[in-house]
C-alpha cells in the first residue's frame, strides 16, 4: 500500500497505509522489496497500490469515483513520493486507481483509463517498467462510466497490462479483441 493516509475523511484506506508522512511511507514502501518476497518454490511479485495515490480522497472507489484534488506540485511532492520508493527498490507491479486527478488529467476520467496518467506520469515520467495492473473493473469508479468491453480497451489504450475483475469477462475480452488497440466508436487517423 502506497498510499499516504493524509485524509481523515477517507472511507477506504485508513490502517492499510503505513502512515500520513510521505517520506515515511515511502521509507516502508521502499523497504519491501520484490526480492524479499520471492522464494523458488512460491514466488510472488511485489505490487505498489493505488497508483497515483488514494490517500486524500473522501469517496470509496468501490462505491463512486474519487478525486485527487490537489495541485501538481503538491501530488509530486506526497502521492508520488512513495511510488518513486517502490520503483526505485524494483517492485513488479504497479496497481492503477479509479479516481480522477484533474491535475494530471483533466478529462476527469480515472486514473484507470488515462494515458496521462499511466503512460505520461508512470511510465515516462517516474521511469516505471514493470506490469501496470488495474484495480478491480468491476468497481463503481470505473464500471459506472463505461461498459466492461469499453473500459478494458481504454485502460490498455491508457498503458494497462493486467485487466484485473472485468464486471462481464466474457464481454472485456470482446471488446479487447475487436478494438485490436483502438478505442471503440473513435475516428481512426490515417496511418
Amino acid at each position: 500500500m502506497a498510499d499516504v493516509n493524509n485524509n481523515p475523511d477517507n472511507p477506504i484506506i485508513n490502517i492499510r497505509s503505513f502512515g500520513e508522512n510521505p517520506q515515511q511511507v515511502a521509507s516502508f514502501v521502499g523497504s519491501l522489496h520484490p526480492r524479499s518476497a520471492f522464494d523458488r518454490k512460491n514466488p510472488v511479485l511485489v505490487t505498489a497500490k493505488h497508483f497515483p495515490g488514494h490517500g486524500d480522497t473522501t469517496e470509496d472507489s468501490h462505491l463512486a469515483l474519487p478525486r485527487l484534488d490537489a495541485d501538481h506540485d503538491r501530488i509530486e511532492a506526497v502521492e508520488l513520493t512513495p511510488f518513486r520508493s517502490a520503483i526505485a527498490a524494483g517492485v513488479d507491479a504497479v496497481m492503477t486507481a479509479h479516481l480522477a486527478v484533474p491535475a494530471l488529467d483533466p478529462d476527469n476520467v480515472p486514473a484507470t483509463v488515462s494515458s496521462k496518467i499511466l503512460t505520461g506520469v508512470l511510465r515516462e515520467e517516474l521511469g516505471f517498467h514493470g506490469l501496470v495492473v488495474t484495480d478491480a473493473m468491476d468497481m463503481q469508479g470505473l464500471a459506472a462510466m463505461f461498459d466492461p468491453a469499453e473500459a478494458s480497451v481504454r485502460a490498455i489504450e491508457a498503458g494497462a497490462d493486467v485487466l484485473l475483475m472485468p464486471k462481464r469477462p466474457e464481454e472485456a475480452i470482446r471488446g479487447v479483441v475487436a478494438g485490436g488497440g483502438k478505442r471503440q466508436n473513435q475516428p481512426q487517423t490515417p496511418g
